[in-house]
């Protein structure tokens, strides 16, 4: 156990907060942490369960001393919080977030992060469909990725703290470029979620199908289409206005690849359709050899405690 920061303030208290508290204690990786939620009942819900050694009532008492702030509110409620603790930051420390966009963070907190403070954008690559201080678990971030996303002019021993930060919570860490990033994030999670989104609500609206028949027949595709589709909607609305290129850009190589395989349907050509379903079917497997998910029944998911 290695304690990384004297002090941490986690602003916003949801699955990504509550489970970063519960790692950090697991580690020893903090001294004291703080915590701070906009509403008073997500802070009464962690005072009950015992989430933060401290739950404040403002972010701006949050923050005081802190040597580590990690911003774990909606992409776009950033800039707001940013803007109220900016006075407030202790020199020398590191700002932070979990965002899942950061061309966005960067541009609208990177103003307000005042000189001799550290700012460097991160987002762990992990969750759950659930959110609120009840959903976090100390081993969310256990051999998951952590993409921490240096601005020009980042200091190295800062760096290096924030992702020894992570691995000591059980991440793998890598960097990146914020740009590159979104890219990323647009293929494997955003345009995915707004599939799945759609596919959920066009079964809602195929009235052929009665709402018993979707919910008692659904099937292991559509149970995790609803699954994907059940994340907090305040999140994913902000990233997607934020994210909005990266996410138009691969939408469209999205229906050209649709059309394609309905072309390949209507026309019974099913050679192409296997030479698809094989090579998709390939990736699948690279996944599961790099350690990202199981081929376990149900994809191994069980119920997961807070230790």
């Amino acid at each position: 156990m290695t304690k990384i920061y004297d002090k941490v303030a986690l602003i916003g208290l949801g699955l990504i907060a509550s489970s970063m508290f519960w790692a950090m204690k697991r580690g020893g990786l903090a001294g004291t942490v703080s915590g701070y939620a906009r509403s008073q009942e997500t802070r009464d819900t962690a005072r009950k369960i015992g989430l933060c050694d401290h739950v404040c009532d403002s972010a701006i008492e949050a923050v005081k001393d802190a040597d580590l702030v990690v911003l774990c509110v909606p992409v776009g409620a950033m800039e707001a919080v940013a803007q109220d603790i900016s006075a407030h930051l202790k020199p020398g420390a590191t700002i932070s977030d979990v965002g899942s966009v950061k061309r966005s963070v960067i541009d609208t907190v990177g103003p307000f992060v005042p000189q001799g403070v550290h700012f460097i954008p991160a987002h762990p690559l992990a969750g759950t469909e659930h959110s609120g201080p009840e959903a976090g678990f100390a081993s969310l971030f256990d051999n998951r990725w952590s993409l921490l996303v240096p601005v020009e002019g980042t200091e190295p021993q800062a760096l290096a703290k924030l992702r020894a930060f992570w691995e000591g919570m059980g991440a793998n860490v890598d960097e990146m470029d914020a740009d590159h990033h979104d890219l990323v994030l647009a293929v494997t999670s955003h345009a995915p979620h707004l599939i799945a989104y759609t596919m959920v609500g066009v079964a809602d609206d195929l009235r052929r199908v009665t709402d018993s028949e979707v919910i008692k027949y659904s099937a292991a595709g559509f149970r995790d289409f609803t699954r994907i589709a059940a994340s907090d909607p305040t999140m994913w609305r902000d990233v997607f206005l934020t994210n909005k290129d990266a996410t138009l850009e691969i939408l469209g190589r999205f229906t050209e690849e649709l059309f394609d395989l309905q072309r390949a349907i209507r026309t019974g050509d099913g050679d192409k359709l296997h030479a698809y379903f094989t090579r998709t079917r390939a990736i699948r497997r690279g996944i599961i050899q790099a350690g990202q998910d199981t081929d376990a029944p149900d994809f191994g998911r069980t119920k997961v405690s807070r230790e």
